[in-house]
């Protein structure tokens, strides 16, 4: 089961990725293209070339898990990121098919920004 957690970091691959790619070339791209080590525990986000598709793929202690939702009517969006993190909260929209760029977020406590 898919548990969307704030502890976790969230990478988004920017560009279109075909959705016949399996853990072992995701992990690939992951390695050559993020830059990144794909057993870190980190969850990375791609998204099809026709944009109703979407993996995720994740190293679970033992063994990666991947994750797929293709959408029978209508897309995922691609948000546009500085960079390619996405949080845990901005995953689940995604996936329920909420605009990222019409979200507004009231003003919280943030302890890290100082006045």
């Amino acid at each position: 089961m898919l548990a969307l957690s704030t502890s976790c970091r969230y990478f988004l691959y920017g560009n279109p990725t075909d959705m016949r790619f399996g853990i072992n070339s995701l992990s690939g791209l992951v390695r050559n293209e993020l830059g990144s080590d794909p057993m870190n525990g980190d969850v990375f986000i791609f998204i099809g070339k026709r944009s109703n598709q979407i993996r995720l793929l994740q190293w679970d202690r033992d063994g990666f898990a991947l994750y797929i939702k293709k959408l029978e009517q209508g897309t995922f969006e691609r948000p546009r990121l500085n960079g390619n993190a996405i949080s845990s909260v901005q995953l689940a929209l995604l996936l329920q098919g909420v605009r990222l760029e019409s979200v507004r977020y009231r003003k919280r406590y943030d302890p890290l920004k100082r006045r």
